[in-house]
């Protein structure tokens, strides 16, 4: 759900904030001897009323329906209703209240209509203006605030999305690796079943989270192999370097393992030609790099899912702090990717 981080008590604070200022600009004058505040005469008083009234008239029932959506001719009728507004109420309170109450009025008996309305048509302007943008800042700040809500909750559906392609094309294929040792009837099918039981705990509990430990994704990427080792019988045919200073550093899933999967499912490999897999991370950067020998094998259609998807995810997750680079020559495939944490 959506929360705005300028709710109303701070659109409050806000208001009187601005309340403090303007007053202090209003009653405050600077002499020789300092500040000093101003006794205001009773048609300051008024004013200062009448412009209270007309700022949150403007504030609360006039602008919201200009930018509902805003046209400039709502703008100027708008511009002009509150302005008769004003003169009106100031018409009530400083020529006909403050007369019965007092015995005073602001202005002469004479005064002429033209002028009344020409003389509040530019005091209007200021709670006018003041209030249009104090309105439009904060309508700004809401914007922005939400829109940033939106293209993370946009984020954050692609990269679930996404996840939800991985979690399939892995047990896809590991249900293909256990599928053959039954039917040649191995008897390392149990240990594949009991490694792809502890991997689908993995993706059932881990991998739904934003975050895991680095080390749970090395852990991963360690039972996924032995999977294909149980399968192809036949051991050390990937080869590990690993520099970790930090085990517990949180990353998101599946940011390491696709390309482990992509050179055992793609790759040719033995003890005498294994996959190469450098593992660096420390509090700076991760530097991580697979290289294998390109096998001769015929590519199903899934083959570019687990690749596809890690691009889009590093795009979404590390804007301008990765890279990606894929090197293929005529026998080696290598991929090398690099994130920096700051």
């Amino acid at each position: 759900m959506y929360k705005s981080s300028l709710p109303r008590s701070r659109e409050v604070a806000i208001h009187l904030i601005f309340w403090v200022i303007w007053f202090y600009y209003m009653v405050v004058v600077i002499s020789e001897n300092g500040p000093e505040i101003v006794k205001p005469s009773l048609f300051i008083t008024t004013g200062i009323i009448i412009y209270f009234i007309t700022f949150y008239v403007n504030y609360l029932f006039v602008l919201p329906k200009v930018f509902k959506p805003f046209k400039w001719a709502k703008a100027i009728v708008a511009y002009i209703v509150v302005s008769i507004f004003f003169s009106g109420l100031r018409y009530l309170v400083e020529e006909i209240i403050t007369l019965k109450l007092l015995n005073q009025n602001n202005y002469f008996h004479d005064t002429s209509i033209t002028f009344y309305l020409y003389d509040n048509i530019f005091y209007a302007s200021k709670p006018i203006l003041f209030s249009t943008v104090l309105w439009v800042v904060i309508l700004l700040i809401r914007t922005l605030d939400y829109n940033n809500f939106i293209i993370q909750e946009q984020k954050n559906t692609e990269i679930k999305f996404l996840k939800s392609q991985i979690n399939p094309h892995f047990v896809f294929n590991t249900l293909n690796n256990i599928y053959s040792m039954v039917h040649f009837q191995s008897p390392h099918a149990l240990s594949s079943i009991e490694k792809l039981g502890d991997i689908m705990r993995f993706t059932t509990y881990e991998a739904p989270r934003e975050r895991i430990r680095l080390s749970e994704e090395i852990k991963y990427m360690k039972a996924y192999i032995e999977l294909e080792e149980l399968r192809h019988y036949e051991k050390a045919f990937v080869r590990m370097d690993i520099d970790v200073t930090d085990e517990h550093m949180e990353i998101p899933p599946y940011i390491l393992s696709p390309l482990i999967e992509n050179a055992l499912k793609h790759g040719r490999f033995s003890q005498k030609t294994p996959i190469e897999v450098f593992l660096f991370c420390d509090e700076k950067r991760l530097v991580f790099e697979v290289k294998n020998v390109i096998g001769t094998q015929k590519k199903d259609k899934l083959g570019g899912i687990g690749l596809d998807n890690l691009t889009n995810r590093l795009e979404i997750l590390y804007p301008q702090k990765h890279t990606l680079d894929i090197v293929r020559t005529e026998t080696i495939f290598s991929a090398n990717l690099k994130i920096d944490w700051q």
